[in-house]
């Protein structure tokens, strides 16, 4: 990858509003391969598998632009409970073993996301929120994902470094 990797976030209270955020960021030209989401799942009360990856069950609870989303799962977090994550969330936090200790605020930090943004995050998703991210290259294109999720609705939007690691590199 050339430039500086940088991901953008926001969180929105439900995924109906995330998935149209989704779809805004793909209509502004952002690619579905850059586009994560994480989600608090409420299929049921008793807990999600702990890695199920890309099951159809999991991806058929995201419909529009969150279901074109490659790498759909169920993931256990916790302190959180039951996620379902998409796109290149998905294969990161359960690469980093998101089941640890550490929960999701740990798993954020593992991915370049400050302390206190990753706590924040954490907070609204356990809260039921979703949190959105897309990977962008270059101060134009993070300009621009900002303006996107801000207008759609995201709140806490914010832009951060992306984990030097080649397994998270494109992670947010």
């Amino acid at each position: 990858m050339s430039g500086k990797s940088i991901g953008v976030l926001g969180v929105y209270a439900s995924s109906l509003d995330a998935e149209r955020g989704a779809a805004d960021l793909i209509s502004a030209g952002f690619s579905s391969p850059d586009i994560s989401v994480l989600l608090p799942d409420v299929r049921s009360k008793r807990e999600a598998p702990q890695a199920s990856s890309a099951g159809a069950t999991a991806g058929g609870l995201l419909g529009g632009a969150l279901g074109i989303l490659t790498g759909v799962g169920a993931l256990v977090i916790p302190g959180v409970g039951p996620i379902l994550a998409a796109g290149p969330f998905m294969a990161a936090l359960a690469g980093l073993g998101v089941a640890g200790p550490q929960g999701l605020a740990g798993a954020l930090v593992g991915l370049g996301v400050p302390e206190y943004e990753a706590k924040r995050y954490e907070g609204r998703v356990k809260d039921g929120g979703t949190l959105l991210s897309v990977h962008c290259e270059g101060a134009a294109r993070v300009k621009r994902a900002k303006q996107v999720l801000n207008s759609s609705g995201a709140d806490d939007v914010a832009a951060t470094g992306e984990s030097g690691s080649a397994t998270v590199q494109a992670v947010i």
